[in-house]
């Protein structure tokens, strides 16, 4: 029999994470987290891979320096999120922002890394402010029900292609956008690896298996570890096509010891100096990174809580502005470790499908990603290919909002329709957003309903105008100079 102390504590830390109210149980929070950094683990291989060039001036961060700093960065807020904000929600680097990184500095004379870094630092700072006025919360509030129901269902497409596109399933074709494997064609051992985990995954949750999407990654990294070990298929590539999309499983399994020197090195005067991009130019890439931050993070939060049941029937998420504080300290965090912004993962979907509920599958999540940054087989045991089905699975169930919209009012079913394919179709949240917003607005407009629209709905709008309007701008002005 337990002691009264013990049962005392045992109800506090439920109560603290509610993991009765919210119907879920250690074991689940546990499970969650695993399955979240198992979906997640690539960026700590990939984010080194985008921002690893030189910049002009010769600097460059470094593969093993990135990869330590993404882990350390991701893992630390991970945990505040878990514990502070309570939500299942992991972070780590945006892939959005650091390209947007990585192109800028390679592309802008005299703009170094550290520059851009804090730049970044900035933006996050901003959006800090944004957060404690409660202008962002408020934008979220303005949204229509019916398009935070889009948004979540453009997520699940999203992540649906994105897992496609990771296995190798879909591919670029001649003469085509995309089409099926290789010349409409499924070949490849990693592509076997993806309809084994695809096909268990779905046979497990037909069968209401508990931990179905976690034993699907698990049982597709080991086949995939002893497929590379037997017939050593190696990376993909233009000379390997059927290689493995990025991480060879079962490849370099070393201990090291993390070099976080990256830390503290980004620079938020340098950019707004003339011997770099100016106060105009660095005034504008702050305000690109700062649209895209705040409306991919917008998006993801309200799938998120909507598959985890963290949301009401008004569509206000638990702890929101904890959460929104958190994801703004992860844009001040990455740019101040020189690994780009931080935001909250879609792929924490994985955690959620397995139950997870509550903060603990966020620190679950944290812990492991800073085990990553010791433990370079925790990462390379699990290729894209063994996640990707996870991320098809999780689409499925985010996509079965789609039900809740009112397709009966064009208002409301039209801008939908456009954010749903646009997330997809231009690999952007932030862009689906955007176009809904502007279509809602638009419409409204039109149908003489202005009344219908909140007065942030017409600011978001205006923003997000001048934003895609930048690009025809400059186009223009290239063909007319």
């Amino acid at each position: 029999m337990s002691s009264p102390q013990t049962t005392q504590t045992t109800s506090g830390f439920d109560k603290y994470f509610k993991l009765t109210e919210r119907g879920s149980t250690l074991g689940r929070e546990i499970r969650g987290g695993f399955a979240t950094f198992f979906a997640m683990s690539y960026i700590v291989v990939l984010n080194p891979l985008i921002l690893q060039g030189a910049d002009t001036n010769g600097y460059e961060l470094g593969i093993a320096r990135v990869a330590a700093a993404t882990a350390f960065v991701g893992g630390i807020l991970s945990i505040i999120m878990g514990l502070w904000a309570k939500q299942p929600f992991a972070l780590a680097t945006g892939l959005g922002v650091n390209a947007l990184v990585a192109v800028t500095v390679a592309t802008n004379p005299g703009l170094s890394w550290q520059a851009m870094m804090g730049l970044v630092v900035i933006a996050g700072a901003i959006m800090f402010v944004l957060v404690l006025t409660g202008f962002r919360t408020a934008v979220f509030n303005a949204v229509p029900a019916g398009l935070k129901t889009a948004i979540v269902v453009g997520i699940g497409a999203f992540i649906t292609l994105i897992g496609l596109v990771n296995a190798g399933f879909v591919r670029t074709g001649p003469g085509t956008v995309v089409t099926l494997g290789i010349n409409g064609r499924l070949v490849g051992w990693p592509t076997l690896v993806f309809l084994f985990g695809l096909f268990l995954t779905i046979a497990l949750m037909v069968r209401k298996v508990r931990g179905a999407i976690l034993i699907g990654i698990i049982a597709s990294a080991i086949l995939a570890n002893i497929l590379q070990a037997t017939l050593n298929i190696g990376a993909g590539g233009e000379d390997n096509p059927t290689g493995w999309a990025l991480v060879v499983p079962g490849q370099n399994f070393t201990w090291q010891l993390p070099d976080l020197s990256l830390i503290g090195q980004a620079n938020v005067v340098e950019g707004f100096t003339p011997a770099s991009v100016g106060a105009i130019g660095a005034i504008l890439l702050v305000f690109v990174i700062l649209l895209s931050i705040f409306f991919d993070a917008m998006g993801t939060m309200v799938g998120l809580a909507t598959a985890a049941g963290t949301i009401d029937k008004d569509g206000k998420i638990e702890n929101v502005d904890r959460v929104l504080l958190v994801d703004a300290a992860g844009a001040v965090a990455g740019g101040g470790a020189g690994v780009s912004s931080n935001q909250i993962f879609v792929e924490s979907s994985a955690g959620i499908a397995e139950g997870a509920r509550t903060g603990i599958s966020a620190i679950v999540a944290g812990i492991l990603f800073l085990l990553a940054m010791f433990l370079t087989p925790l990462v390379q045991f699990v290729p894209f290919e063994a996640v990707a089905p996870a991320l098809v699975a999780v689409g499925f169930l985010m996509m079965s909002q789609v039900t809740n919209i009112d397709w009966n009012d064009i208002g409301i079913a039209l801008p939908a329709f456009l954010t749903i394919l646009f997330m997809p179709f231009t690999y952007s949240i932030a862009d689906g957003i955007g176009a809904g917003f502007i279509a809602f607005v638009f419409i409204r407009l039109v149908q003489g309903r202005v009344k219908d629209v909140h007065p942030l709905m017409w600011v978001v709008s205006a923003f997000f105008i001048l934003f895609f309007g930048m690009g025809l701008v400059d186009g223009w002005t290239g063909a007319s100079a």
